[in-house]
Formats: C-alpha cells, structure tokens, sequence
C-alpha cells in the first residue's frame, strides 16, 4: 500500500509528455507487444488532446464526450480497445479506473474476408520482385501474422526437418510451422542471401527488419495488379490458409495449433466461412 501511495503521489500531476513516457515505460515492463505500445499511447495521447486538460483532471465524462465525437461511426472492437488503453494507463499511473462506469458494447462478429485458392494463385502470380513473392507466399503457406513473418530469422529455420519456428509469436508462444517443399529452394537461397550481408532476419529492409507498413503495402500492389475486388490485407492470407486447411479435410484442432490459437473459439470462426463444405450440401429435394 506505501508503494501504491509513493506511486500515486509521484505521478498526482505531470504534463501530457511525462505521462505518455511513464506509460510507456509501465507497458514495456508488462511485456506488451509494439502494436499494443504504439495503440495504447495513441489512445491516451487523442484523448488528452481532445479534453485540454492535465492527464490527472480527465474523468468519465471527458472520455464519454471523446467517444461520442471520435468513436461513434467506428466499430465496437475500436471502442473497447480505446477504453483498455485509458483504462490500463490510469489505473497503472493513477490506480483509479474512470472507465468503469462506461458500459463496451458487444464485439461484431464479423466474418472474415477469405480468398479463394484461384484468387492466391492470381495474387502470387502478381509478382515480378522473387524476394516480394517469397515473403507473401510464407503468409499464405503458414497462416502467418505479418508480425511474426518480419521477426522470422535465419536461425528458426531447420530444412533438414523441414520445419521452423515462430518464436514469441501472439501470446508470448513458440509454435512449430512446416516448411512448403514448394518453398523451400527459394528460401535456401534467401537464407544464403542474408548470411552473406551478416542478416539476422530472413527478410531484411533499410533498417535491418522488414516493416510491417512495406508488407501491407506490397500486398495491396499486388491485388490491384490481380484485379481482385475483395479488400486484401496481409491477415486475409492467414484466414484463407486456415479456411483452405478447412475445407481439404484437415482436423480444426490441428489448425488451431498451426495458428497459434490459445483458444479453440477462435479458430471455429472459420468453420462459418468455409463456402467449399457449404457448397457439399446437397438439398433434400435431390433425394426425392
């Protein structure tokens, strides 16, 4: 409790910018990823704007009147991540939660966007760079999240076994993925590639690790050069590996631990969209 005091009446009153770095330094040592870092500082940091006032002097009525303003048209899931942002900086920095009166609104349950297996063919097919292709077909090839493909090293790769690993992937887990026989050449050769230029990481841009920014970006290139009218971010290639596993016959409990899933809830998602076990339906009117 003396701590908790000590704590408080340290940061009772500080600026916009002392706060930000405080909360900053709260989230590391929580072991958050650098999406969450970079969101929840975001958060806090629109809302303080937003109020005019000391981080301290912002209460429940100055969040309401920021989400009426600012969240009204967005999605549910954008709200309910704007108040664990406000929520996690304030009871960290202030031990109070001026959130706790605000009632989330329910998730979307939104089914995802999934390409079919002739819309990844157009898409890879896109692609004149060797090293661009490689990167999205890894996407595709083990329902990669853009995260772990540009924290894939040299080092996670064993083509003996023809296996690699996500190290720290979501959740802080490793987790085991199979390396394509398709792939695998062109990977040997990245891998040999980045060895001879001292690379830790297998994809490697202008400040040693590939963006995830570049990634969304080249994968946007390459639908517009494909002429597919879906919207297609670097995530639709995970959700159509998965729902391609799916509908090729391939246990759900197994695709859950190739995605990293700590919950089975969350790989059902694609039972909902697989169209190839839906279009295996036949009508009882064909048995009459």
């Amino acid at each position: 409790t003396k701590t908790y005091l000590n704590k408080f009446v340290q940061y009772a009153s500080m600026e916009k910018e002392e706060f930000l770095k405080k909360l900053e330094t709260e989230l590391k040592i929580s072991k958050n990823s650098p999406h969450t870092i970079r969101n929840y500082i975001s958060a806090n940091s629109q809302l303080i704007d937003f109020s005019k006032k000391k981080p301290e002097q912002i209460d429940e009525d100055n969040v309401k009147r920021f989400m009426a303003e600012k969240l009204a048209e967005k999605s549910s899931m954008s709200t309910i991540l704007f108040l664990s942002a406000v929520k996690y900086a304030y009871f960290n920095l202030f031990k109070k939660d001026i959130t706790s009166g605000i009632k989330r609104p329910k998730r979307e349950k939104k089914i995802p966007v999934v390409l079919t297996k002739e819309e990844v063919k157009r898409l890879l097919e896109a692609f004149d760079n060797k090293k661009s292709k490689l990167m999205i077909s890894l996407l595709y090839a083990c329902g990669f999240r853009v995260s772990e493909l540009v924290n894939l090293k040299i080092d996670n790769l064993n083509f003996n076994e023809k296996t690699g690993y996500v190290r720290q992937g979501k959740g802080k887990k490793d987790r085991m993925f199979n390396i394509s026989d398709f792939l695998i050449d062109d990977l040997k050769k990245q891998v040999e590639k980045q060895k001879s230029e001292n690379k830790e990481y297998l994809f490697s841009g202008l400040n040693n690790r590939m963006s995830e920014r570049n990634i969304q970006k080249i994968v946007e290139k390459a639908r517009v050069k494909a002429q597919i009218q879906k919207q297609v971010h670097p995530h639709t290639l995970r959700h159509s590996f998965a729902t391609h596993l799916l509908e090729s016959g391939v246990d759900i409990r197994k695709i859950q631990e190739l995605l990293g899933h700590a919950n089975l809830n969350t790989t059902e998602q694609y039972t909902h969209i697989s169209t190839e076990q839906i279009k295996k339906v036949k009508s009882p009117i064909d048995t009459l």
